[in-house]
């Protein structure tokens, strides 16, 4: 066993590009550390629906140039075994570290493959190279970029050619084409031979900004912005001023990328901690709103004043708040969400004759909806102009919510009011989240199985009426690892994270409201269950 991990470990080293990881490999070695040199070869990165994504460092189960020189060596065999051959693939980075070396790579081994390949001026957010892929009638895309992950990771998203996230069998489709690479020395990579593109695709992306706002909609309302590290400042900056908005007041310490993300434990607006500085800026400034960017800039977040002080607002709320934005300036088409989402969408859908689907959880399935206007998933993510970008998008989403809150600061009213109306219209649709980070990924596969063989029978007090395994699929979703609990007047959906060592547990519950007057009740009865259900889910669990 020694003998064969040091023997891989040195085939490895002796093919790894990257003198930074050779040396931390070859530490590993003459240090004859057998603890870590098996967790970096005990298998490799897999490629899925996400694409890659895991922690750098050197060996197959990190992320280092080796294994995106693999990724991209089996995606250009999928596009040329799929009749692509000479197409075009745009590749685009965020600004964490090894980004662009991973976007250099990708763009040689698709020269190499006899595919075209263009890479992104500098680092750019997301949707501008989901845009691109559409703008530019590419085969593929590919996006450098770890979201908003811990400062060690990084990872590798694909897009085909109709802008949209790879799906199943696409997705293991081009993992087999991935495990065939048995050595990089059949990979070819030349030097040059690619495109470099210039501001004119971001100039694209950002007139294409321009069908997000109604035309002649009020544009007052005054907005403090975190780019949390990441590539979104200059983007949103640009579209804020082309939409004559006064110009975002910026959380100076997180306005710039940085790839250590000095200031957060998580770049994510969702982790605890993570907007206090934003809050500190609104206290100063008194804005209408806060707006934060995940460091990709595919995400949005919106914080708000209650009260004394301000506190974010919940992604389901911000969903709603945009799709009843939507309806009331006209909207047509599909309204979509994922199953872990606020049913709240659905009703406001319902109320306004327009078509409604729930998809799985993630935009590579929201996208795909077919007559899709608007979806939205509760993890911050909002696709408010799916003709131009089929994905998540926290510029123009930052718009829409930003517009929204102009029109109601000419009527004296906020963010917070327009929620009232909804649960007074809807019901009141709380949600809220049981979610467990763990370290030993076993600890979820223990939990999902202790559910499906001690399902739970009530949660809260309230009699669970219809329990689903999703790994069978339904009539109108695809097979999942999930479940799915209807109760009386609330639901329950439990799921592995896709993208981090996580149970993630969505819980919703609809109170009904008769007037404003109601609320402070309902909302105290929304809690208090929500609090339960917490609560005998984690036992049920055992987490």
């Amino acid at each position: 066993m020694h003998d064969d991990l040091i023997a891989r470990a040195k085939a490895w080293l002796a093919e790894d590009p990257d003198p930074d990881t050779r040396d931390e490999l070859a530490r590993l070695i003459d240090t004859e550390d057998v603890k870590e040199l098996a967790a970096r070869f005990a298998g490799t990165l897999q490629f899925g629906t996400a694409g890659l994504r895991g922690e750098l460092g050197a060996g197959p189960m990190r992320m280092n140039r080796s294994v995106v020189i693999r990724a991209a060596a089996g995606l250009a065999a999928y596009l040329t075994e799929n009749g692509h051959t000479g197409g075009l693939v745009v590749i685009g980075y965020d600004a964490r570290h090894k980004s662009e070396d991973f976007a250099r790579d990708t763009a040689a081994v698709m020269t190499g493959a006899g595919l075209r390949a263009a890479v992104l001026p500098r680092p750019l957010p997301t949707p501008v190279l989901a845009f691109a892929v559409r703008h530019l009638g590419a085969v593929a895309g590919v996006e450098v970029t770890a979201s908003h992950n811990p400062p060690r990771d990084n990872g590798y998203k694909v897009y085909l050619g109709d802008g949209s996230q790879i799906v199943s069998p696409a997705d293991t489709d081009i993992a087999a084409e991935i495990d065939a690479i048995t050595t990089l020395t059949t990979v070819p990579r030349p030097d040059s031979g690619w495109d470099t593109l210039g501001e004119d695709i971001h100039d694209a992306y950002l007139a294409r900004t321009d069908a997000v706002l109604g035309p002649g909609s009020p544009r007052t309302a005054r907005t403090v912005y975190t780019a949390m590290h990441g590539v979104g400042k200059d983007t949103l900056l640009a579209a804020f001023a082309r939409a004559g908005f006064p110009t975002p007041d910026l959380v100076p310490e997180q306005a710039d990328p940085d790839p250590d993300f000095p200031t957060v434990a998580f770049p994510n607006p969702e982790e605890p901690g993570a907007m206090d500085l934003a809050f500190a800026k609104a206290r100063e400034t008194n804005p209408d709103l806060i707006i934060a960017n995940d460091p990709d800039a595919d995400r949005c977040a919106v914080a708000v004043r209650d009260g004394e002080d301000w506190r974010m607002l919940r992604g389901d709320e911000v969903g709603a708040l945009l799709g009843a934005h939507l309806v009331d300036r006209g909207a047509t088409g599909t309204f979509a969400e994922s199953i872990v989402s606020s049913s709240l969408l659905g009703r406001i859908a319902e109320k306004a004759h327009l078509p409604y689907e729930e998809t799985l959880t993630g935009f590579k399935w929201i996208a795909r909806v077919e007559g899709l206007r608007y979806g939205y998933e509760e993890a911050l993510g909002y696709c408010v102009d799916p003709d131009g970008v089929r994905d998540k998008d926290g510029i123009t989403a930052a718009l829409l919510i930003t517009e929204l809150a102009s029109h109601l600061k000419q009527r004296d009213q906020t963010l917070l009011d327009r929620l009232d109306d909804l649960a007074v219209e809807h019901g009141l649709h709380a949600t809220d989240q049981l979610s467990v980070r763990v370290q030993d990924l076993s600890l979820i596969a223990d939990a999902m199985r202790r559910l499906r063989e001690q399902p739970p029978t009530e949660l809260a007090g309230l009699p669970i009426t219809r329990s689903e395994d999703l790994t069978q699929g339904t009539d109108t979703l695809p097979p999942t690892d999930g479940l799915r609990y209807t109760l009386d007047g609330a639901r329950v959906v439990v799921r592995p994270s896709g993208t981090e060592p996580k149970l993630k547990c969505y819980l919703e519950v609809v109170v009904p409201v008769g007037t404003r007057a109601d609320l402070p009740a309902a909302h105290a009865k929304a809690t208090e269950l929500l609090t339960a259900m917490k609560r005998d889910l984690s036992t049920a669990a055992g987490i």
